[in-house]
C-alpha cells in the first residue's frame, strides 16, 4: 500500500536523524548532543528503544487496521465463538517476554557502566541548598564557592535565561572526575543532562557518580528535585576547559578563594 510505503520512508528519514544536537532549542526533538560516555551511551539506548517502540506501535496499528476490516460486522457477520488458541497464547507471551530481555541486556549494562565509579584523578563535592549550590575542590587546595543564579535583568547578551550562574563549574576535559553530592536542608537533585548525570542530593549522605567530559565548552543543568518555592531558580553551569588552562584557573582560585572551612565563601574568579 502507498500509505504504508510513504509512511516506512518517512519513520526511516526521521529516525536517521542523530538524536545528539548542538544544544536545546524549542521544539527540539531528540537529546542534547552527548559530551561524556555515559550520555554516549544512554544517546544509544535511547535510540534502541525508539526502534523497538516505533515497531510495536506499527505492529498494533496495523492488527488492528486488518482486525477492523477483516472482521467488520459487513464481512463477519457473525463472529467466532473461539475462546482459546494454544499456540497464539504462546506467541503473546514469549514475544513480550524477548522484547524485555532484548531491551533489560543494554540496560543493565549502562546501569553499571554509570554506577560503579572508576579510579579518578580529582574530585568535585557538590552541596544543595535552598536555593544555590556550593562547590568544593578538595584535591585543589579544597577551596569552595556558591554558585547563584543571574537574574534576568544582569544577563548579557549571549546568556541563557534560568540557566546561567555567577560563579561556574570548572573541570577538565579527558579526566576522570568524581562528582560527590549532598545537601544542606532539604532534597535536591544535581541533573547535567548533557553529560548523563542525574544524582540525588540527600542531606546527611553523600552520594558519588562519575564523569568523563570530551570536549571542551558550556554544558548547563538545573536541580531536578522539587525543594521549595525556588527550585526552578538552582541553575548548574559547567564549564569544560583543557588540563592546561584547568590547572591555570586552580592557581587563580587558590588565590582568590577562601580555603573551606565551616563557612561557604563566594567565589569571585572565573576561568578566562
Amino acid at each position: 500500500m502507498r500509505w504504508l510505503a510513504a509512511l516506512t520512508v518517512f519513520l526511516t528519514a526521521f529516525l536517521a536523524i542523530d538524536p545528539a544536537m548542538a544544544s536545546s532549542e524549542p521544539w527540539q526533538l531528540g537529546l542534547q548532543d552527548a559530551g561524556s560516555p555515559i550520555m554516549e551511551r544512554i544517546s544509544s539506548f535511547h535510540t534502541l528503544l525508539l526502534w523497538i517502540i516505533t515497531l510495536i506501535t506499527l505492529f498494533v496499528l496495523g492488527l488492528l487496521i486488518y482486525v477492523c476490516v477483516k472482521f467488520g460486522e459487513d464481512k463477519n457477520p457473525t463472529p467466532s465463538r473461539r475462546s482459546h488458541h494454544a499456540m497464539l497464547e504462546v506467541v503473546w507471551t514469549a514475544v513480550p517476554v524477548m522484547i524485555l530481555v532484548i531491551i533489560a541486556i543494554p540496560s543493565f549494562k549502562l546501569l553499571y557502566y554509570s554506577d560503579v565509579v572508576p579510579k579518578t584523578d580529582m574530585t568535585l563535592k557538590a552541596i544543595g541548598r535552598q536555593w544555590y549550590w556550593s562547590y568544593e575542590y578538595p584535591d585543589q587546595g579544597n577551596f569552595t564557592f556558591d554558585a547563584y543564579l543571574i537574574p534576568d535583568e544582569d544577563l548579557v547578551e549571549g546568556q541563557k535565561r534560568l540557566l546561567e550562574t555567577d560563579n561556574r563549574v570548572i573541570l577538565p576535559v579527558d579526566t576522570n572526575i568524581r562528582v560527590q553530592v549532598t545537601a544542606s536542608d532539604v532534597l535536591h537533585s544535581w541533573a547535567m543532562p548533557p553529560l548523563g548525570i542525574k544524582i540525588d542530593a540527600v542531606p546527611g549522605r553523600l552520594n558519588e557518580v562519575w564523569i568523563h567530559i570530551n570536549e571542551p565548552g558550556t554544558y548547563y543543568g538545573q536541580c531536578s528535585e522539587l525543594c521549595g518555592v525556588n527550585h526552578g531558580f538552582m541553575p548548574i553551569v559547567v564549564r569544560a576547559v583543557s588540563k592546561e588552562a584547568f590547572a591555570e584557573w586552580v592557581k587563580k582560585a587558590q588565590e582568590e578563594f577562601a580555603k573551606n572551612d565551616d563557612s561557604v565563601s563566594v567565589a569571585r574568579a572565573q576561568a578566562r
